[in-house]
């Protein structure tokens, strides 16, 4: 269980991490971050590696190994958001454009792969397994559940060619779901997430199968 402040803190970065990441696509200037963005962005992860921390805390009893494995792997995909925030503010700084920027970034293919296009998508690939998770334990309701899992799709569509509406829907995709988590996680309500009990097992000796 976590403490009342814990989860209170961790529902409102639920909610705020998708409000403050679709506030910075209103700050997009021609297909292109810049500073403000950028900043946004940064704050935002923080705000999703708060929230999603919980989020794989209270699902982990139910699905351990998959817990185990999938933070880290949301962890390093906020990071690699957090980098593409940086770099749009580096772009504006120096007087760059994202074209030029990624033509630099090819120098080094390594440390871009690091850093940006693995870890970049490693977020909406997280997001897409956690809908799909959560669908199948009954940790959400099935649209909840639906609407997370497209939300991780259309959220690169919309970051690689930066398209500014096609980023309002998917902003808004994402914010639904984490919204109804994080609301119900920072309003102290006794499962956030409402875990459904393994169905029983049938064995011989139980008064079921005694009765039959």
């Amino acid at each position: 269980m976590m403490p009342p402040v814990s989860r209170t803190i961790a529902g409102a970065c639920l909610i705020l991490a998708p409000a403050i990441q679709g506030i910075s696509t209103f700050y997009w200037s021609d297909r292109h971050q810049g500073i403000t963005a950028g900043a946004l962005i940064v704050a935002a992860t923080i705000c999703w590696i708060v929230g999603l921390v919980a989020v794989y805390r209270l699902i982990e009893p139910r699905v351990p190994r998959y817990a185990a494995v999938a933070l880290p792997v949301a962890v390093y995909g906020c990071v690699g958001g957090a980098s593409f925030g940086v770099q749009g503010m580096q772009e504006e700084l120096f007087g760059v454009s994202h074209t030029q920027a990624v033509h630099l970034l090819q120098e080094h293919p390594a440390a871009a792969f690091v850093a940006f296009w693995f870890a970049g998508s490693a977020f909406p690939l997280s997001v897409l397994v956690l809908g799909v998770v959560l669908t199948w334990i009954r940790a959400v309701p099935v649209p909840i559940g639906i609407l997370t899992s497209v939300s991780a799709v259309t959220f690169p569509l919309s970051r690689i060619p930066r398209e500014i509406a096609i980023a309002h829907v998917a902003d808004l995709a994402l914010l639904i779901p984490f919204a109804y988590l994080g609301i119900r996680m920072a309003m102290g309500h006794p499962q956030p997430l409402r875990i459904a009990a393994p169905a029983p097992s049938f064995s011989p000796d139980s008064p079921v199968s005694r009765r039959q």
